[in-house]
């Protein structure tokens, strides 16, 4: 068993440190499950049970424990929970908020009144139950700190130990308190009593506990905090032969739903169940999901506007020329212009030509249908150009003007069709 305990706790540490090590922040999600490995989650808590009961077996409880119907254990003739080898029980609870109703409550104390023993770790306490134990706690939470630290009275010596850890806090503590039946068993850093027990005549007892945190992985595994756990459980008899591990209260925090099923408390469902709301409800899901359908089909994802592929081969023209006129080499960007020109008539008009000759006038102005003389006029500044040695800013705006005015003349026609 002991073997068995230490590979528990070195998997939980290394799963710690190396969370730690990664640098990731840890996952402070408070849980109180029994399954979960987390920081602060009740693993190591449920698994150490064994320990501290060695002979006692282990369950899990999932409904109401004032539900009628209890499928692991049966009821004498008196409708009261019996268990065949008439073994002592302890009904213990984990979680934030504990929230019985009066049958619940009953059933917790006849479990007492038998001889069994009932331990809630529970952060808050439904007000029944603690007007029916004599018992007030505080409104003030301190979960918003960043650290805890818990006190509890050795079951032998009575003296009281410390334990801490740098985790979340997670507590409550007792304002009220009825001295002849009930003993303080641990107090917060404060000395506020957060541990007590109310002792029963049939040998059974209630212990109540507002620190459900100290009962986490990240808690009982830091350091030699593990005591804690031991040193709170061994208020409980050892020869307890039964441990009846709850889940119904964690996850029903407001108990039974008063219809004898045992689920808890659903807004939704008690909704569903009355006549006039459920009839209302449904009506209003048939509603949405009409609107839903008829909406989906009339509204379109909106069609994104492709902008106009750009004419890439002109800006380029242009950004040359602007380069040459800067530089000003008139002459060579003139024959820069005239050959892009020609260029552009033979890709195009698919006229070939060497020189503007006027075979080469006819046929550009038969195809363009530009007006022959433009034509020939342009034609003829071409070959002017073409024969000066040098050309003049006025000479090379003039050959522009004239060039820019026959592409216009394109584009309008390219339109107008």
């Amino acid at each position: 068993m002991k073997s068995i305990r230490t590979y528990h706790i070195a998997w939980v540490m290394l799963l710690l440190t190396m969370a730690g090590c990664a640098g990731k922040r840890i996952n402070d999600r408070i849980t109180f499950w029994r399954g979960d490995k987390l920081p602060y989650g009740a693993w190591y808590a449920y698994n150490q049970l064994n320990h501290l009961f060695p002979e006692a077996d282990i369950v899990i409880n999932k409904s109401s424990p004032g539900e009628k119907t209890v499928t692991y254990l049966p009821r004498d003739e008196y409708g009261f929970v019996y268990d065949p080898l008439d073994r002592k029980m302890l009904y213990l609870v984990l979680t934030d908020y504990v929230d019985p109703d009066r049958d619940e409550i009953n059933a917790l104390l006849e479990m007492v009144q038998r001889g069994h023993h009932v331990f809630i770790s529970s952060v808050q306490i439904g007000n029944a139950l603690l007007d029916t134990l004599h018992l007030a706690t505080g409104f003030k939470l301190s979960f918003l700190d960043d650290s805890l630290t818990v006190k509890v009275f050795h079951p032998l010596s009575y003296n009281r130990e410390s334990y801490t850890y740098p985790g979340r806090a997670y507590d409550n503590h007792f304002v009220q308190i009825d001295s002849s039946i009930t003993t303080v068993l641990g107090t917060d850093e404060l000395g506020q009593p957060n541990y007590v027990k109310l002792q029963y005549e049939g040998g059974g007892a209630i212990y109540l506990h507002l620190a459900p945190i100290a009962f986490t992985n990240f808690f009982l595994l830091h350091k030699g905090n593990k005591g804690y756990y031991d040193n709170v459980l061994s208020y409980v008899p050892q020869d307890i032969g039964l441990v009846k591990w709850d889940d119904y209260f964690r996850y029903y925090a407001k108990g039974d739903s008063g219809d004898g099923s045992g689920k808890g408390f659903n807004a939704l469902g008690w909704i569903a169940g009355q006549p006039g709301l459920g009839m209302a409800l449904f009506l209003l899901m048939v509603l949405l999901l009409l609107i839903y359908l008829f909406e989906s089909k009339r509204k379109q994802r909106i069609i994104p506007v492709k902008a106009p592929l750009k004419n890439a081969s002109l800006d380029f023209v242009k950004t040359i020329g602007r380069l040459y006129y800067q530089r000003r080499d008139n002459k060579n960007l003139s024959q820069k212009m005239i050959a892009h020109f020609m260029d552009h008539v033979r890709s195009k008009y698919n006229i070939r030509a060497s020189q503007l000759d006027e075979d080469f006038e006819k046929r550009l102005a038969w195809k363009t249908g530009y007006d022959p003389a433009a034509i020939k006029a342009l034609l003829r500044y071409m070959k002017y150009v073409q024969g000066q040695p040098k050309l003049s800013d006025e000479g090379l705006l003039e050959l522009n003007s004239r060039l820019e005015k026959f592409y216009e003349r394109e584009r309008s026609a390219v339109n107008n069709n």
